[in-house]
């Protein structure tokens, strides 16, 4: 489109066409001996996951077979379903298959070989998740989820080639990332037990790799942290912890250990001044990696936005000025080359497989989807970094990202004073991050502002931050996003008439409250959202099953503090117009929930079920469908 046209014929350039073609999504990249590694959904393959391979030739291609489809249902959220390595004989993978179940081996793509089967003999049906190779053998270990007779229980186990499971782990109610040393002497790995989640208390432990041999636990027993993400650096072994030191914030920070004599000795960093750690609701997740020579590379959060940094033993850790955007750490190529790999996602592109030096020019060589033609920067909005001054008994300020509408040809012209879109992140323990968004550029790209909240409780901004909610969940976080919406209309930015909120998941009870609590919205939409919380505890997956003692209060004993803090209670009080999107095979938060405050509500609530959708909408086609109901609703809104 010409950018010569008048701002009457202006349109989106965030179409539905654009939004319904084979975009890819990428995750979990790695890098071994000049090779590039990561995970690919197709969604013109009936959205199977492959791992795709980027030889030092610059040559890409697929490393699991046709028909297999990498991913697995452990804690629901999946993830770390697959490991590589590079070896004389080839490439291999070893991958947990979503269709098939159990553990698959594959070398160089060829037709895989069944290491186990998801069912057994007794009856037991067994998911396996947090793959990884054992150094120098057909050995892979992993985390295993039981399920046998109506029960779940949890053990990091190894699996030969032969299909012989071992047990190293058990006791615990969870467990991850198992990582074997590179001597092939030690397994260490991170466990909890109910009701606390990987972000609030977890434990880290080695044992020695000998039958019979007890497990040490070296971090979270002595008191109470998150440590997690544990690697390996020659026999040295980090993790990642936010454990108490003297005169420093609490942020997830590396802390290492040393074996000698069969004792293991800590051996604390300095501090980054960075949250280095995402919180582990899924498997795999890489945050610091060892650098070639001796150092470590992590990615940061800085107030919630992330910086690359470089650790060296006589001088500490530095802020790189890296040309990227990783989404998780870069991995170090091991070529020689001091070039590193990583998932590239800025505020301004699409998210892509880049790789490059830690200075100097990157190459981004795999996208997950390509911008039209025509479309330039003006085009896509960028965000603001909010620091917003809050005046109660918590951490202050509170952080958000303002996104003013684009101006750019491809847009539809924004007015002086525009509508607001905010949105709540779902966790709620999570995060609003600053990449490209669909779900954002489909409002600034139609001359909406979006706001969205990183409400006290939020992940990037240390344990304290996210510590907030602890008790306040649907009171801490409605008072945030009330208080960033006023903020901006102190500041003229937005027009006050026409204020609308969205969430999704943990944030659909945030939107419901907020409507309850305050006259700011004229409008919201609950996206596969909590209305009862009683009822979330009563049907929610086990991972998250006592997720809500820290969050509300201790179940049962605090039921009454659900029942006050639950939409379904006080239905009377939710007088805005309300949209509900829901999907019918939601297992998370199942879709009785809307359906029950729906019932309830006086005047005219809308709701649409997407039969096939779990919890979050992965087919292109209904998220489409949902954006242009969901817009079509507050135009209706704004009209009336």
């Amino acid at each position: 489109m010409s950018s010569s046209q008048s701002l009457s014929d202006r349109t989106s350039w965030v179409s539905p066409a654009l939004m319904v073609q084979k975009n890819r999504a990428l995750s979990e990249v790695r890098a071994q001996k000049g090779w590039v590694f990561w995970l690919e959904r197709r969604p013109d393959e009936a959205g199977r996951s492959v791992v795709v391979g980027r030889a030092p030739d610059g040559h890409c291609q697929d490393l699991t077979p046709q028909g297999s489809d990498v991913g697995t249902s452990v804690h629901v959220y999946g993830g770390g379903a697959w490991d590589v390595r590079v070896t004389e004989h080839g490439v291999e993978v070893v991958y947990s298959d979503r269709r098939q179940g159990g553990v698959w081996f594959s070398r160089h793509g060829q037709p895989s070989v069944a290491w186990c089967a998801e069912a057994h003999r007794d009856g037991r049906v067994c998911h396996y998740a947090d793959l990884c190779f054992a150094p120098s053998a057909m050995t892979v270990f992993c985390v295993r989820e039981t399920h046998h007779e109506g029960q779940e229980t949890a053990q990091i186990v190894s699996i030969t080639e032969q299909g012989d499971e071992h047990v190293w782990a058990e006791g615990a109610d969870f467990y991850a990332a198992p990582r074997p040393s590179p001597n092939g002497r030690f397994l260490a790995w991170m466990m909890w037990d109910n009701p606390h989640m990987p972000w609030t208390e977890t434990r880290l432990a080695v044992t020695a790799l000998t039958r019979g041999a007890s497990p040490t636990v070296l971090e979270g027993e002595a008191e109470s942290c998150s440590v997690m993400e544990p690697f390996w650096d020659g026999t040295r072994l980090y993790a990642l912890s936010d454990r108490t030191v003297e005169g420093q914030e609490r942020l997830w920070t590396p802390i290492a250990f040393d074996e000698a004599q069969g004792r293991w000795e800590p051996a604390l960093l300095p501090p980054a001044g960075a949250e280095i750690g995402l919180p582990a609701w899924v498997f795999g997740q890489r945050s610091c990696v060892p650098l070639e020579g001796g150092g470590l590379l992590a990615r940061g959060l800085y107030h919630g936005v992330a910086r690359l940094l470089r650790y060296e033993p006589e001088s500490g850790w530095h802020i790189l000025a890296f040309e990227g955007a990783p989404e998780t750490v870069p991995f170090p190529l091991e070529d020689g080359s001091g070039r590193v790999a990583w998932l590239d996602a800025p505020a301004d592109l699409p998210p892509a497989v880049a790789l490059g030096g830690l200075e100097g020019p990157i190459e981004r060589f795999r996208l997950a989807w390509q911008v039209p033609e025509g479309v330039t920067k003006e085009d896509i909005a960028t965000p603001e970094t909010l620091q917003i001054d809050v005046d109660d008994d918590g951490p202050s300020p509170l952080y958000a990202l303002f996104y003013p509408p684009a101006h750019g040809a491809h847009c539809l012209p924004a007015e002086e004073t525009p509508p607001l879109v905010v949105i709540v992140h779902g966790g709620p323990t999570g995060q609003a991050r600053t990449d490209l968004s669909f779900k954002v550029q489909w409002w600034t790209s139609r001359g909406f502002a979006v706001l969205d909240v990183n409400y006290r409780g939020s992940t990037g901004f240390g344990r304290a931050y996210r510590e907030a909610l602890d008790g306040q969940w649907g009171v801490r976080d409605v008072r945030d996003c009330c208080a960033a919406v006023r903020y901006l209309i102190a500041q003229g930015r937005v027009d006050p008439a026409r204020c609308v909120i969205r969430g999704s998941s943990a944030g659909g009870l945030t939107v419901l409250s907020a409507l309850a609590q305050s006259d700011l919205f004229v409008a919201g939409t609950s996206l596969y959202g909590v209305t009862d919380l009683r009822g979330l505890v009563a049907d929610t997956h086990r991972f998250e099953a006592r997720y809500t003692d820290r969050l509300i209060a201790p179940w049962p004993e605090g039921e009454a503090v659900y029942r006050a803090r639950s939409p379904l209670s006080w239905p009377e009080k939710i007088t805005a117009p309300v949209l509900f999107l829901h999907g019918g095979a939601d297992k998370v938060v199942p879709l009785s929930q809307a359906e029950a405050l729906v019932a309830q509500l006086d005047g005219e609530p809308q709701l649409h079920i997407y039969p096939h959708e779990g919890h979050g909408f992965r087919a292109p086609d209904v998220i489409v469908d949902s954006l242009q109901r969901e817009l079509a609703f507050y135009q209706q809104v704004f009209e009336g």
